[in-house]
């Protein structure tokens, strides 16, 4: 996959073109503003309001019927225009490509009634208001759904949630409406069927927020993390969302493209990151000698460049597979790509920081809040060691015995 489709290359290059002209020189003002306490910086609902009237509008969701807002991208087209995204860490958000609200459409879309896509999918398609999803919990591995312990109890007419999760990203934020909340529905079922999803206004009552998460002591008003508390938040039998009992094929099918498009961003900014290291290396001299002219300045460029192609091919046949075999046939890809690509981010940022030396640990680079991401990323939408399980028991259904029996010579 040396090339993305000509669909694909246009719309990067326009999107491109609405970034450096409209979002970069922006950059500094949507930090104060920031700062200053605005969820959403006025900045970037301007902006916003802008790329929409372009046309430049939810082009994360390839699922999107022809009544809805915004381009209907596949996965593939998506990759170019995420590295685009990936380059700042609110230029999604301009575009309505950000998460969580992307997954969270895309399972209004697969699994949600009428009702339900009239009162929440709509207004999402629109960024009339964010929302949430609230799975992971502080007192037990997560990354297992079978220990999740939110429990949904029906009582005539509603479901009564108990329970307590964290990491529940945006759920905090003002502008949050909705939470997608993850529980067991079914304590004695089978493991895969224990779990639904249930839909739950933040207004509700008996939700309470704890407190609001740092990721490495960095937080922000606009990327919160909250620990949330539910304590007999009662909602009505139709805010189930599916089946009862398919959370877990649920989160399943959400998970896919959301680790796809997380790997993608992050290749955009590794790209940021190699170049902020070849204009260091520029810059700046030591014992005579420009830091450009080290082998091990060489060495870190190089193989920067090396791992983060070899990422973008991997991820480029992902999105490739998911448009044509589906999410399940590719989820060895999809673990791949998560465990390839949160590594390499990691350690490129991580070279980064060597170059740029003391100031690599300020905030006047992007190297340092690059690394925290990058860490963090090896733990969030699933951590290594459950891909790289996924990919050892795969890999072994996979292999033909019999063919290689003729490899052995003393049998």
């Amino acid at each position: 996959m040396f090339s993305l489709p000509q669909k694909a290359a246009d719309i990067r290059s326009e999107v491109e073109n609405f970034f450096n002209e409209s979002i970069l020189p922006n950059n500094q003002l949507w930090h104060e503003q920031n700062q200053q306490g605005q969820a959403i910086p006025d900045i970037e609902k301007t902006i916003r309001q802008k790329a929409k009237s372009l046309g430049l509008w939810n082009m994360a969701l390839p699922h999107l019927s022809e009544n809805e807002p915004g381009m209907q991208l596949t996965n593939l087209e998506f990759t170019g225009v995420a590295e685009v995204l990936g380059r700042l860490e609110w230029a999604s958000r301009i575009f309505n490509c950000h998460a969580p609200d992307v997954p969270n459409m895309e399972l209004l879309q697969l699994f949600g009634s009428d009702a339900q896509k009239e009162q929440w999918l709509q207004p999402l398609l629109e960024a009339q208001f964010g929302s949430s999803f609230a799975m992971t919990e502080p007192q037990v591995a997560s990354s297992d759904p079978v220990n999740l312990e939110t429990r949904m109890v029906r009582d005539g007419d509603q479901w009564v949630i108990d329970g307590t999760k964290w990491f529940a990203s945006n759920a905090s934020n003002e502008n949050c409406r909705l939470i997608i909340v993850v529980g067991v529905t079914d304590p004695e079922a089978a493991k895969s069927r224990r779990q639904s999803m249930i839909l739950v206004p933040t207004d509700t009552p008996g939700i309470k927020v704890k407190r609001n998460l740092p990721v490495f002591n960095h937080s922000s008003a606009s990327g919160l993390h909250p620990e949330l508390e539910f304590t007999e938040v009662r909602v009505p039998l139709t805010n189930l969302l599916g089946e009862q009992g398919a959370g877990f094929a649920m989160g399943q099918a959400r998970l896919g493209p959301a680790r796809l498009h997380h790997c993608m961003r992050a290749i955009g900014e590794c790209e940021v990151l190699i170049s902020l290291m070849v204009k260091r290396s520029k810059e700046r001299a030591t014992f005579g000698k420009r830091i450009d002219e080290y082998s091990s300045t060489q060495a870190a460029i190089s193989l920067s460049r090396i791992e983060l192609d070899q990422c973008r091919l991997l991820v480029q046949q992902t999105a490739y597979l998911l448009d044509t075999v589906g999410n399940k046939t590719a989820r060895k890809q999809i673990s791949m790509i998560k465990v390839a690509v949160a590594k390499t981010y990691q350690t490129i940022a991580d070279r980064t920081i060597q170059l740029y030396g003391a100031r690599g640990v300020t905030n006047d680079t992007p190297a340092a809040w690059a690394f925290s991401r990058a860490r963090a990323f090896r733990i969030y939408d699933g951590p290594d060691e459950v891909h790289l399980q996924t990919i050892a028991r795969l890999e072994q259904q996979e292999q033909d015995e019999t063919l290689l029996e003729h490899y052995l010579l003393n049998q």
